[in-house]
């Protein structure tokens, strides 16, 4: 399985960024292979609008079949809905202890989204 984490790091030392749309890049760590592979998301740092929309399709194109991160905007959230990826809400800080709370099912699927559309 793949799960994509919000963060500005390589590794799964590094920590979780809460934003989903305007984070720095998303890990995409693979739990059968145990290897992490880094997705960039710079170019929707400063994007006026539509940040949430790409990062989306940046993640789904990424194959991940589930996202760990601190908060998702509601049309960021209809396309990964839409394309059965599982999106996960987590407050802790540490890759790695999102990682195990997610394995060991201590993260609870979110069903809508978790913050207001910047552009409504």
């Amino acid at each position: 399985m793949k799960i994509a984490l919000t963060t500005s790091s390589q590794t799964l030392d590094g920590e979780l960024d809460k934003r989903f749309g305007r984070a720095p890049g998303f890990l995409i760590y693979d739990t059968e292979r145990n290897i992490c592979e880094f997705v960039d998301n710079k170019q929707n740092l400063n994007a006026a609008q539509g940040a949430g929309i790409q990062a989306a399709q940046n993640i789904i194109a990424t194959g991940a079949e589930c996202l760990i991160t601190g908060n998702c905007g509601p049309k960021a959230f209809k396309v990964l809905q839409s394309a059965g990826v599982k999106i996960f809400s987590c407050d802790m800080d540490s890759l790695k202890a999102c990682v195990e709370q997610f394995i060991s099912g201590g993260l609870t699927e979110i069903s809508d989204a978790t913050v207001e559309s910047h552009w409504s």
